[in-house]
């Protein structure tokens, strides 16, 4: 019999909700070769210097050290883990920005050069600064952007994380790039 990695992702992440604190380790080692492939994408498009070993980490430790876990299946996993992501991101490029503004401190970063990641700091920061205005228009057309640009996933996967039809996401697409543009316009 074949085994299913969705699961046995949900079982780890019940055991973890129970108080196995391995449990979640194992979870997120079942999909940790997915989230590298999505933060290499992440990063190779914003030309970022962020390691991709080092954002999945980080992600991670948001997840294992924030309150009680509530991811109840793999793709909610996975999303969790794109919006830790974005997250890490964030806190990364407004230390950088902090840092260059003279903020009397080296910044804590895990890029290996700040001068190529200070435009992508400045990127991530706006772009967190609009997802938040279109989560307070529409919730889910903010997770399309969250889990299509800071989790790298395709339109079909995005699909099966938020429970709709790929065509939806295609629409939320759209909505929230035509807010994204006129925002940025």
């Amino acid at each position: 019999m074949e085994s299913n990695p969705g699961i046995e992702v949900t079982v780890l992440l019940a055991r973890a909700r129970a108080g196995d604190n391995a449990a979640l380790g194992a979870a997120y080692s079942a999909i940790y070769d997915e989230l590298k492939r999505a933060a290499r994408q992440q990063l190779r498009r914003m030309r970022d210097d962020f390691q991709t070993t080092a954002l999945v980490h980080e992600a991670y430790m948001k997840l294992a050290g924030g309150a009680q876990l509530a991811a109840v299946d793999r793709n909610h996993l996975l999303a969790l883990s794109a919006r830790a992501m974005r997250q890490v991101l964030v806190d990364d490029a407004r230390a950088r920005k902090a840092d260059k503004r003279g903020g009397g401190q080296e910044a804590l970063t895990l890029t290996a050069r700040l001068d190529a990641g200070e435009r992508a700091a400045v990127e991530v920061l706006e772009l967190d600064d609009l997802l938040q205005r279109l989560h307070a228009l529409d919730e889910r057309a903010a997770q399309v952007v969250e889990l299509r640009y800071f989790g790298g996933y395709e339109e079909i996967e995005i699909a099966q994380m938020l429970g709709v039809t790929d065509r939806t996401v295609r629409r939320d697409w759209r909505k929230a790039r035509a807010f994204l543009l006129a925002e940025l316009g």
